[in-house]
């Protein structure tokens, strides 16, 4: 008698994951949720119409110089990964591992070293740290599940909201901000490198690579299961690194102008003047614009020549398409929050109930509930910065623990939202509800060790 084997059922954490993916929609149609939402919530708490709908118009084109700034992070780290230096040295460490244990640590520990020396590498680059290590791991008959991965790789990206381009904290450490009649200066020292922070990312990465090994799912989705994204890691061909030749027998003139390194090597001088004199002349901290401008020149030095770079920028401005709109839409709900009582009332709630110890458990969580409205580091802190500073002196404590117990309520809405993870999943070309369902491991951890970190480690 014949017998047929029935296909194994999905373990329990992949059933999850898939379960939670359905229930998620995307980011277009979450923001639009939200704006009737919190629209709602603004009139029912007394605020006029009128007042509401002003409230809804000073803020949807609020971010428009931050939407740049974020695209220019997103499309600059995507072009940077096209380089060959890059993917040279990703695909080196991904055919160390032998194991996938091995898997797993090596390619959260280079996602995690990217992202916090800068977010958008994290952003931009993890999902293909995640492609290259998948593609070695299955040639080596290693069994990885690649939207598993790419989930633990997004995991340990979020190192960031403690690394050198940490949103909230460059902004307090600006001259001029918008709380430094209150709290003053924050000093660097005293927010990403306060001893609470270096041993909660420490602890968080080790305790996060544990429990990624024990939860790596038996019965795999194997990369090439998923052939756009395993399209991705395929072997670099000459041809995609080295200058076009012209159709004719010699180049045109553009063709060796746009070859050439002469051009790349001007901008390269022009762009380091600028930071010389940002840092230099102007006497400026890291912010933004100049984060963007290292980033910039990064690209050139290792990119060569215009046409490689100009190659690469037009591939990586496919992944950044949801920022370039959702950060708007995003805008008009935080303008919801900010500009009428409804964020100020959200935020003043949790304050009036905070103690010494649980202020910071309070305060992260008012940090992940507003995170779902408003994806933005900076923003979230300029809606309840001034009350959790407040707040924080009343009970005792420093304004900083509020910023940094903020920050990891603030990140639970990028593991858990839509916005984000739909950038991964464009990066690497699979539908994000294949693997959001498994950040929300990564979200408990991730909070529970935060709260516990900056409640009662030196901040």
């Amino acid at each position: 008698m014949t017998t047929h084997e029935q296909p194994e059922a999905p373990d329990r954490l992949t059933r999850l994951a898939s379960l939670i993916g359905r229930l998620i929609p995307d980011a277009l149609s979450t923001s639009i949720v939200l704006l009737v939402v919190v629209f709602a919530v603004a009139l029912l708490m007394g605020n006029s119409l009128g007042e509401t709908m002003d409230a809804y118009y000073r803020g949807l084109w609020l971010l428009i110089s931050f939407t740049m700034q974020m695209t220019l992070i997103l499309v600059l780290s995507s072009t940077l990964g096209a380089t060959r230096f890059f993917r040279k040295v990703v695909v080196t460490v991904s055919r160390v591992p032998r194991s996938a244990t091995q898997v797993v640590v090596f390619s959260m520990l280079v996602t995690a070293s990217l992202a916090y020396l800068y977010w958008g590498l994290g952003v931009a680059l993890g999902p293909l740290v995640a492609i290259y290590f998948a593609r070695e791991a299955e040639a080596k008959g290693i069994a990885i599940d690649f939207p598993f991965l790419l989930s633990i790789t997004g995991a340990a990206g979020s190192v960031w909201q403690f690394g050198f381009s940490a949103s909230a904290p460059l902004l307090m450490n600006t001259p001029g901000h918008f709380l430094e009649d209150t709290v003053g200066l924050m000093p660097l020292r005293t927010t990403i490198f306060a001893p609470a922070s270096v041993v909660f990312v420490i602890v968080f990465m080790i305790v996060a690579m544990v429990v990624a090994r024990v939860l790596l799912p038996k019965r795999p989705q194997q990369i090439s299961t998923f052939p756009e994204s395993y399209k991705l890691a395929e072997p670099l061909r000459p041809s995609e690194a080295e200058p076009m030749a012209s159709t004719g027998e010699e180049p045109t003139f553009s063709e060796r102008v746009e070859g050439h390194a002469g051009p790349t090597v001007v901008l390269v001088i022009a762009l380091g003047g600028w930071i010389v004199y940002h840092f230099g002349v102007k006497g400026a901290g890291l912010d933004l614009n100049s984060l963007n401008t290292i980033l910039l020149l990064s690209c050139m030095v290792f990119h060569k020549n215009v046409r490689s770079f100009t190659k690469a920028l037009q591939a990586a401005v496919v992944s950044a398409w949801p920022v370039i709109v959702l950060y708007h839409l995003y805008a008009g709900v935080a303008g919801l929050l900010q500009y009428t009582t409804v964020g100020e009332t959200f935020a003043g709630f949790f304050a009036s109930i905070s103690t010494r110890y649980t202020f910071p458990l309070l305060t992260a969580l008012a940090a992940a509930a507003v995170s779902v409205f408003v994806p933005s580091s900076g923003g979230q802190w300029a809606i309840q910065g001034f009350i959790t500073a407040k707040t924080a002196a009343a009970v005792g404590v420093s304004a900083q623990r509020g910023l940094l117990a903020l920050s990891v309520g603030d990140h639970i809405g990028n593991l858990l939202s839509p916005f984000w993870v739909v950038i991964a999943g464009g990066i690497a070309r699979i539908d994000f509800r294949r693997f959001i369902g498994y950040n929300l491991v990564f979200a408990v951890i991730w909070f529970v060790l935060g709260v516990l970190s900056f409640t009662f480690l030196p901040a």
